[in-house]
């Protein structure tokens, strides 16, 4: 018998649905800091902070797919904040609504997105998988920015 693949995944809220992004992108995960605006940055780009003396770029994924932030009672704004992640050597820090937990799937559970998903669109997702009667988007965020993206994302940090 074939051992099961798992995939690790950070999972957390935006706006009304549940995400998951693989845990081996991720660096950590942090409270909201003191964001400083940057001018002219693209509209998806709410500031940077610093971490640990590193200039981290604050991406908001509810302005860059027009996604209704979540209303959250006080207890659960406790877990809100940023996921700090690493693409290809640029670290950017991801707004979420709240923090959920990290789950292991089995990749064979993985389905292909269905075609309308609210709000972030299906070239960015790898797959959902059904849980506790709901489902969980899995993020690819590799796709979510593309090179140039990338590159001024790199220039605003250095």
């Amino acid at each position: 018998m074939a051992p099961v693949e798992q995939l690790q995944l950070v999972s957390f809220q935006l706006g009304p649905e549940k995400y998951g992004i693989n845990i081996m992108d991720v660096e950590g995960i942090v409270k909201v800091e003191d964001v400083r605006p940057i001018p002219n940055a693209p509209a998806y780009v709410e500031g940077i902070f610093n971490l640990r003396g590193d200039i981290i770029p604050v991406i908001n994924l509810h302005r860059r797919f027009q996604i209704q932030a979540a209303e959250l009672d006080e207890g659960d704004e406790l877990l809100s904040g940023f996921v700090i992640i690493n693409l290809d050597g640029v670290q950017l820090a991801v707004v979420i609504d709240k923090v959920d937990r990290v789950v292991s799937v089995e990749r064979s559970s993985i389905q292909r997105p269905p075609e309308m998903i609210s709000g972030i669109g299906a070239e960015y997702i790898e797959g959902v998988v059904h849980r506790d009667e709901t489902y969980l988007i899995i993020l690819n965020i590799r796709r979510l920015f593309n090179v140039r993206e990338l590159q001024q994302l790199n220039r605003i940090s250095s």
